[in-house]
């Protein structure tokens, strides 16, 4: 009687309706506006970069007068506008804030345990990590252009008072914008797959720091072993594609190579949050 009755019934739960990964996709952009301090973050993160750009340019706008006549008029020559136009203490930011957003994206549910009701509900645990790793890219990627597109109008304004400011089709302004722009995602997804693993709130932000703020920091890439390592990290191949003044370095690398570790750790870090949680108790 027992193995007649349970079986119809569980026959009926195994042929229900499974969730499309529309649905998990909906389900997480609401889980990631759910929070009212989710806007604020991202409201008061593009203020703070813009302005540190804003500042930079407003700066040279102020004591323009005090420059000689050679760097004046070699001001858009050496690349300036564009050095302006998202500068190093931004782009350190814009990678600190937005994986700190990436590694809360997923610390948080492990800390309320509603991460337990979601696999629950859809025992697809890959399915659940990739519709959330497509909603939090998107969403950086959106927001990362806005703050890049935004930073670089304002200081070419700015720098166009004093017939310094350059247009977007100016020779590697459309890099250092799009540059500026991807390094939000890949940040943020870096953040996702280091929150993953270390499922503490704390500890997945401490970490973010180290490897995309403070390694690029401390690594001396006067050494080929070193610079390989340098040049591996997000925040280098940032700085590589935006530094549009091509000074000389010990171990010089290409524009492609920069565009490639963004590609490869964008592509690393969301197969890591995807595989994961597979196999891992929640």
């Amino acid at each position: 009687m027992t193995t007649a009755t349970t079986a119809p019934a569980r026959r009926a739960a195994d042929t229900g309706p499974r969730a499309r990964f529309t649905d998990l996709l909906a389900a997480e952009w609401i889980k990631l506006w759910s929070l009212r301090s989710t806007p604020w973050t991202y409201l008061i993160t593009a203020l703070v970069v813009i302005a540190f750009n804003v500042g930079t340019a407003y700066d040279h706008y102020t004591y323009w007068y005090e420059s000689d006549e050679r760097g004046r008029t070699g001001f858009v020559a050496d690349g300036m506008p564009l050095l302006d136009a998202f500068t190093t203490n931004a782009g350190m930011l814009l990678a600190l804030a937005t994986g700190a957003i990436g590694a809360v994206a997923v610390t948080a549910e492990y800390g309320s345990g509603l991460i337990r009701t979601t696999f629950t509900a859809v025992p697809a645990r890959r399915s659940v990590m990739a519709a959330k790793a497509a909603v939090l890219a998107s969403v950086m990627t959106v927001f990362g252009a806005a703050v890049a597109g935004t930073s670089f109008w304002l200081t070419q304004a700015i720098l166009s008072a004093r017939d310094a400011g350059v247009p977007l089709g100016h020779p590697g302004a459309l890099r250092v914008v799009v540059a500026s722009a991807l390094l939000a995602p890949v940040a943020a997804l870096t953040g996702l797959a280091l929150g993953t693993l270390v499922r503490h709130g704390a500890g997945s932000v401490v970490t973010s720091v180290v490897v995309l703020l403070l390694l690029p920091m401390v690594i001396d890439d006067r050494r080929y072993a070193a610079a390989v390592l340098d040049h591996a990290l997000p925040l280098s191949a940032w700085t590589r594609l935006t530094d549009v003044r091509h000074l000389p370095v010990p171990f010089p690398w290409t524009d492609a190579g920069a565009w490639t570790v963004y590609a490869v750790w964008a592509a690393a870090a969301a197969a890591v949050a995807v595989t994961a949680v597979h196999r891992r108790d929640q």
